[in-house]
């Protein structure tokens, strides 16, 4: 398994380590798929902290928090913006309740969205800062056209065209992604805030709680492939070439790098295998080497990941190390304390993450 570091394109990043922005978008698509979501979420994401002005990133802050609510709630523009973020996020639920709107008055009703537990405690974290409360409260209080604006250039910052960042797409998007998860039909519709009649007698009718826990085991499981902090990367097949015996297959991860491996042909059968399929590879921490140093080492090592050493854990046989490769990516190496005191490794050290074009195991949900 060969790995780049690309746009999530498959276009390698430039020498200097910033990506090469280019459209990733197929002429005629009408929404984005997993991979292309998370680099625009990567996008809002350094945007709303690259300022140097503290009242510039918390402006750019509250527009994350949009992006983010629409992009795991599948919710309406105007259904965020209406939101009471001390009343309206249940962080015990984990839950969302947004009001319903007909006509242009607000009715009683709310629909509930479950969140996991990551966005939740990142909601949590914004809301306690003083400064963020005291400059916009617990309402979003924003010009929707302002918004639009804002992820009109996300989206064009990321390579898409600008219509494709609009709000509306955004949720077209998030029901895409859920119905290609294979979460029930009745689910998706009531998380997306959909009428349900005419459901035919081939689906399984679920209580309400039934689809608050079908839809909180979808998002914890979504939250973790993302987090990956045990060398797992979840992504889709973008090539699967089949040749007389094994087969290449490359994947284009939720953070934009490409992996490459090469299976058996029988393993590919059996796990169902086809472009554009979600996957998730796998790489066991002994199998991990560390080579210290900023410059790429000259080796066999197909896979090759640059990173900052974040932790250390010292024991008597082995010794672990965490490397931050990504903002939200860490891979973990286990060597020999032996091997660890010749390298002497340590936090913060600049290292290259390799491990063998063998040591990847794919498997499907």
């Amino acid at each position: 398994m060969s790995i780049r570091r690309t746009d999530g394109v498959g276009r390698e990043k430039a020498k200097s380590g910033h990506p090469q922005r280019t459209a990733s978008v197929k002429p005629g698509s009408r929404c984005l798929d997993s991979v292309q979501l998370n680099q625009l979420e990567t996008s809002f994401r350094r945007w709303a902290e690259e300022s140097s002005r503290s009242d510039v990133r918390l402006s750019r802050r509250r527009i994350l928090l949009i992006f983010l609510l629409i992009r795991y709630t599948g919710a309406k523009l105007n259904e965020v913006l209406a939101l009471d973020l001390l009343h309206d996020i249940d962080h015990v639920r984990q839950s969302v309740f947004f009001r319903s709107f007909a006509g242009g008055e607000e009715t009683e009703n709310k629909r509930e969205v479950q969140i996991s537990e990551v966005l939740s405690a990142e909601i949590r974290t914004m809301l306690a800062d003083s400064a963020f409360r005291a400059s916009f409260g617990y309402a979003f209080g924003i010009d929707p056209a302002f918004v639009r604006r804002k992820f009109y250039e996300r989206a064009e910052e990321s390579g898409f065209p600008k219509q494709l960042g609009a709000p509306e797409m955004i949720r077209k998007s998030r029901g895409a992604e859920l119905m290609q998860s294979n979460i029930p039909l009745p689910a998706v519709q009531v998380l997306m805030g959909h009428s349900t009649p005419g459901l035919t007698s081939s689906y399984v009718t679920f209580s309400r709680d039934e689809i608050r826990q079908i839809t909180k085991h979808f998002v914890e499981k979504e939250a973790s492939r993302k987090t990956s902090a045990r060398n797992c990367f979840f992504g889709k097949i973008r090539v699967l070439q089949c040749g007389d015996i094994q087969s290449l297959v490359e994947i284009t991860t939720l953070e934009g790098h490409s992996i490459t491996t090469v299976i058996t042909n029988d393993s590919a059968g059996r796990l169902g295998l086809r472009e554009g399929k979600l996957i998730t590879a796998e790489v066991k921490a002994p199998w991990v080497i560390l080579y210290k140093g900023g410059e790429e080492p000259v080796c066999t090592a197909e896979n090759r990941f640059h990173g900052i050493i974040e932790r250390v854990n010292a024991g008597r046989i082995n010794t672990e190390y965490i490397v931050r490769i990504s903002d939200q990516i860490e891979l973990c190496s286990v060597i020999t304390t032996g091997s660890s005191r010749r390298l002497k490794l340590k936090k913060g050290d600049s290292v290259w993450v390799l491990f063998n074009s063998f040591a990847v195991v794919l498997h499907t949900d």
